[in-house]
Parts: structure tokens; sequence; C-alpha cells
């Protein structure tokens, strides 16, 4: 099995909550994990997730695991008009808040695709890793990029080094 599900597994492994598309672990609710569809020639996509810590005690997001060379979570600092990422060992997820990676912020970057691009309909199939709430299974969804996101750096064509 590749490391993207078909639109038809993905479908029938998410059937009824494709349209809640959200994940509970604990006190934190995971909120509609997703990717943007990426070109052939893409060496790496970007996930990112909505989550939020309906508890009392601060948790963190200290890993992201899934069937790439490398996974990490990044975050898109701005200097001088110039957008750059740069690795992050974690996202602090406060009690009672909700945090969320997102196009331009905080997010996850999936690298080595090696011409096995992401494709709308598809799901990559993540492993959340949580300081306190342990470990979750989830999907991204993989989504078409409309314009407004083509407006925010485009991760899928950034090659990352080794």
């Amino acid at each position: 099995m590749t490391r993207l599900l078909t639109a038809a597994l993905a479908t029938s492994l998410l059937a009824g909550s494709a349209l809640a598309h959200e994940y509970k672990l604990g006190d934190l609710m995971i909120d509609h994990p997703f990717a943007f569809e990426t070109p052939t020639t893409a060496m790496s996509g970007a996930g990112y997730v909505t989550i939020t810590n309906m508890g009392e005690t601060d948790d963190r997001l200290i890993a992201v695991e899934a069937d790439f060379p490398r996974v990490m979570i990044h975050m898109t600092e701005m200097s001088d008009g110039v957008a750059s990422m740069r690795h992050v060992d974690g996202v602090d997820l406060p009690a009672g808040e909700t945090v969320t990676l997102a196009p331009g912020g905080h997010h996850i970057m999936f690298m080595g695709l090696n011409g096995d691009p992401f494709e709308a309909g598809e799901a990559v199939p993540t492993t959340l890793v949580f300081e306190n709430a342990g470990r979750l299974d989830v999907a991204f969804n993989v989504e078409v990029r409309d314009a407004a996101a083509m407006e925010d750096m485009d991760h899928g064509t950034h090659q990352m080094g080794n």
C-alpha cells in the first residue's frame, strides 16, 4: 500500500466523519487536518490543522510521524519582507485555547515526496504525538489549492536540504 490512501479508501475510513473531519484525544480536539495538492516535481508538502485544548492542563504537540523520509514541525517567519521556515521542536497548546497550524505560521512539513505528489482526494496517514495526551492517528485530507492559498508561501515546491 502506498503512503497515500486512495480516495475510495480514505472515504471509507472516514465515513460518517468526513464532513466533520475531527478527532478527539483526551481533552484535545483535532479539527480538519489537511494538506494542499502539490505539483509532480514537489519534494515536500505542508500540512495544516486546528487543535483545541479543552482541558485545564497545558499540552504540546511534540512530534509528527508519517511514511516520509522526514516529517517536521516548522514555523514561517518574516524578516525584511522575506519568508523563511525554521524547524521547531513543538507547538504549545495552552489549556482552554485553540491553536491553528496554517499557511504563514506553524505547519507540518512532509519531506521527500520524490515524484509522488499529494493529489486532491487522497489522505496522508499521520500520527500526532502530544506531550501529555499521547499519540493519535489522523488522516490529512489533500485538498485543491485555491487562489487565496496560492498567495501564501508555496511549500509544495520548496525543496528542503538534508
